[in-house]
């Protein structure tokens, strides 16, 4: 029987690399269909007919079905909701808000109630396979030492409203996982192809660079705080390549994998990393954080950096995601995260190529 799936989170890179793998993987499949926002919907279709040419396959593959996971039967209408219901096998749900930044009523709208919603929808697919739920490590929140993929409602407190917000919904996703064969997907902080660099936003890492950009003609640049912290980057092609393949074997329902770097560099030595790539220079001295985040704290000042304040917060959280049930469900498959000195040059030579693209970048408020 041939697979019908069905995407959240469409055009999204994410959602758009995981199709893509699916191609090249040779999984055979009758449609796949796309959620699209009503604003997104001619990107949508540009999208659809670049992978149509990349991967040589017919657009007539892809559908797009209009709606919106903020509402009821995720606002797709009920004719088309009954036409395409009965045939789905595996839903992808990647839509939500990723700003660290978010404001909370909208982070709750999209990515609490949004997943209700999805998991309402799901819950009457009867040809249901696969649910894959894309969370994130960090509904860990404010935890640390060590923390295993098995591990979610431990009284965490919260860094910002995305993960507050994130944890609620895998926490709605955990509640049907009995009656639905789902996989959660967690991963660590996105970056770009390990061999390309593509990415589709600056976010994370790219603060740093951003940073760096606007003080590379300072004499000296500092470190920004102890920087003792693990820095848990992993390439868009690993989370693709893995979720993929967890998500089409037996081994991977009813499983929470947490996809990020078995071996992850402190972030002192990642922002050295970084600027020595970048820059062609080593780091002097060492800015205390709060300095920092008091600089932050200004808007103007944080528009001209283009750095959030609240990436801050990741220098200082002594956290160790665990990944080995992950790693142990991808052995014999050859996917394996790459080290992330690997990963550096091309996410640096990516980052020069675009840094002057305002598509690329997070507008900071």
């Amino acid at each position: 029987m041939e697979n019908t799936y069905f995407f959240t989170g469409f055009p999204g890179f994410i959602a758009t690399s995981l199709i893509k793998q699916i191609i090249h993987n040779g999984y055979s499949f009758k449609h796949m269909y796309l959620l699209v926002l009503p604003g997104q919907l001619e990107k949508a279709q540009t999208e659809i007919n670049k992978i149509s040419f990349e991967e040589n396959v017919s657009t007539d593959l892809f559908i797009i079905i209009t709606g919106d996971i903020t509402k009821p039967q995720l606002g797709i209408e009920q004719q088309i909701n009954e036409q395409i219901r009965k045939e789905i096998t595996h839903v992808f749900h990647l839509a939500a808000i990723y700003d660290l930044a978010v404001p909370e009523k909208i982070a709750m709208d999209v990515n609490v109630n949004g997943t209700k919603n999805v998991n309402d929808w799901i819950l009457a697919l009867p040809a249901l396979q696969r649910f894959v739920y894309f969370s994130t490590s960090y509904v860990a929140g404010k935890r640390e030492g060590h923390i295993l993929e098995s591990e979610l409602e431990m009284e965490q407190s919260f860094k910002n409203h995305y993960e507050r917000t994130k944890y609620d919904a895998e926490v709605l996703v955990k509640e049907i996982m009995n009656a639905v064969p789902t996989t959660i997907i967690r991963p660590g902080i996105v970056v770009g192809h390990s061999t390309s660099g593509e990415t589709i936003k600056f976010d994370g890492p790219y603060f740093i660079l951003n940073f760096l950009d606007k003080l590379r003609f300072f004499p000296i640049i500092p470190y920004l705080g102890a920087g003792k912290a693990e820095g848990n980057f992993v390439p868009v092609d690993y989370i693709f390549n893995a979720t993929i393949y967890l998500s089409h074997v037996d081994a991977g329902i009813g499983k929470t994998y947490q996809l990020t770097d078995p071996r992850p560099y402190t972030m002192k030595e990642v922002y050295r990393l970084l600027m020595k790539e970048y820059l062609g220079r080593e780091p002097r001295g060492t800015i205390p954080l709060f300095l920092a985040k008091s600089l932050l704290s200004l808007a103007v000042c944080r528009r001209w950096l283009r750095v959030e304040k609240e990436a801050l917060d990741y220098f200082t959280c002594m956290a160790h995601y665990d990944c080995s049930q992950a790693q142990k469900d991808l052995q014999g498959s050859g996917i394996s995260c790459p080290d992330f000195t690997e990963v550096i040059p091309a996410m640096v030579h990516f980052y020069k190529r675009h840094k002057n693209d305002s598509d690329k970048h997070l507008k900071i408020k």
